[in-house]
């Protein structure tokens, strides 16, 4: 997620710079948002990658020449969800996700971070929203969310995952944590949670469940549990457990 222009609480990108140069002929891949912000078009969203720094090594906009669709397999909402066209030309996939809160999602970790940032900005995300991408309406509060959203974003995040098969790996920075995601830019909320660290883990239940717990573990967790309960956003981690996507059993091993 590169965030909207100059975004207080986006990943900082010489964190990002330097994995970037850790991993041979890497690119970053986003794609454009179904909200009219500073992503909306292809032309809005390259202008915005160099406000915000993102120019230190190639970004794909996936879904800037069409869309692919890729199945669901098992899925209960959708059989297949349209993804920016250039997913395919992947043979791997890093997720780096900001954990944070987020206005309907309740918080966003990886599986929020595949599920909607692969599907491309017109159809895709329409579909994980729930709404008609041809009348889309103007109050995102009427927009079908809570258990709906959380089960089509497990979906969503689950063609992907099945497309890369083992080839997928996940990393949660728990830094900057507002109530809002980074596509609220400049007017999200400051952040009242103390910043807890980096996971990483190979299982996308396991790594967005310990994230979870971890903010559950800090006294001044008030603001953010309050949004991930008050969405559903817990729903997120059921609906991962039934579609079979990972473990929610982990081991936290520590590294210094």
């Amino acid at each position: 997620h590169t965030g909207e222009k100059h975004g207080p609480n986006i990943l900082p990108r010489e964190l990002v710079k330097a994995l970037q140069q850790q991993i041979p002929n890497s690119t970053i891949v986003e794609t454009n948002t179904l909200y009219q912000g500073d992503r909306y078009t292809t032309e809005e969203h390259l202008e915005t990658l160099k406000v915000n720094g993102w120019t230190f090594c190639p970004v794909d906009i996936m879904d800037a020449e069409g869309t692919v669709n890729l199945p669901v397999r098992h899925g209960k909402h959708f059989k297949e969800v349209s993804m920016g066209k250039n997913i395919v030309n992947y043979d791997s996939m890093l997720v780096l996700t900001h954990f944070k809160g987020h206005a309907m999602g309740g918080f966003g970790g990886s599986m929020k971070n595949l599920a909607i940032g692969c599907a491309d900005g017109r159809i895709g995300k329409a579909q994980v929203h729930g709404v008609d991408k041809d009348n889309l309406p103007a109050d995102w509060n009427v927009w079908p969310g809570k258990e709906l959203l959380m089960e089509n974003m497990a979906e969503s995040a689950k063609a992907t995952i099945d497309f890369f098969g083992k080839h997928i790996v996940y990393i949660n920075v728990l830094r900057r944590m507002s109530v809002d995601c980074d596509c609220a830019g400049l007017s999200a909320e400051e952040p009242t949670i103390p910043d807890i660290g980096i996971l990483a883990s190979t299982d996308i239940l396991a790594i967005d469940q310990a994230s979870v717990d971890l903010v559950y573990a800090k006294e001044s967790n008030h603001d953010l549990v309050e949004r991930m309960e008050s969405r559903h956003g817990l729903h997120q981690l059921t609906a991962m457990r039934e579609l079979k996507m990972g473990n929610d059993k982990y081991e936290l091993i520590e590294l210094d």
